[in-house]
């Protein structure tokens, strides 16, 4: 299946692709507002993605631009390091690391609404190594979406150029990046990225 075109979202050239999107409609502009607020400070906040997405969902942390921890929004150039289950990058103490590199904010006419933040997979902040701590090259990208029209709202996750990670690691790193894509790379981050579009625009059990 060709993957979508999505305003913001890289091309897709080679490699494999990811799509994963849910809209909800309702009934009138206010409950559309109040529910987009909601799901805007589920989308920003970071380092609750993990219960947000639930079950067996990697552990999302951010860090500024210097590697610090912190507990914000995000910003531009700051990094999300990722605790996936099993094996994790084993020069970084088993943590996985993108970096933002671009968060894109559109408004129009109080109508349309829409926040996209551009992730890309990097070093860790701190590193002295020259190698990506990714299983995907640096080339890939993940792209985290929400949007709001006048009755209705939407998030997505896009995947693209997704390939194995061996030109930016060791021997080591090349070894568990082609196992861990070998054995599911697409088919584990397809299931993690549906739980957490899902987990965003669950409203059934909220009560704030």
């Amino acid at each position: 299946m060709e993957a979508a075109k999505i305003q913001g979202v890289p091309t897709q050239q080679r490699g494999s692709h990811l799509d994963v999107q849910k809209e909800s409609h309702f009934r009138d502009p206010q409950e559309t507002m109040e529910s987009f607020e909601l799901l805007k400070a589920r989308f920003f906040s970071i380092n609750h993605w993990k219960e947000i997405c639930g079950g067996m969902s990697a552990d999302f942390r951010l860090f500024d631009k210097s590697g610090v921890y912190v507990d914000r929004m995000p910003q531009e150039g700051d990094f999300i390091r990722v605790d996936i289950p099993g094996p994790g990058d084993i020069y970084e103490k088993g943590f996985d690391w993108v970096r933002i590199v671009k968060i894109d904010e559109r408004i129009y006419d109080g109508q349309l609404e829409r926040y996209l933040i551009l992730c890309r997979p990097s070093s860790a902040p701190d590193s002295k190594k020259n190698h990506v701590a990714h299983f995907y090259s640096p080339q890939s990208s993940s792209s985290f979406l929400i949007e709001r029209g006048a009755t209705y709202i939407k998030a997505g996750v896009y995947g693209r150029n997704e390939l194995p990670n061996y030109a930016h690691t060791g021997l080591m790193g090349k070894i568990r990046n082609f196992f861990i894509y070998l054995g599911g790379a697409m088919r584990m981050t397809k299931m993690q990225w549906k739980s957490l579009v899902e987990g965003l625009m669950d409203f059934k059990n909220d009560e704030s």
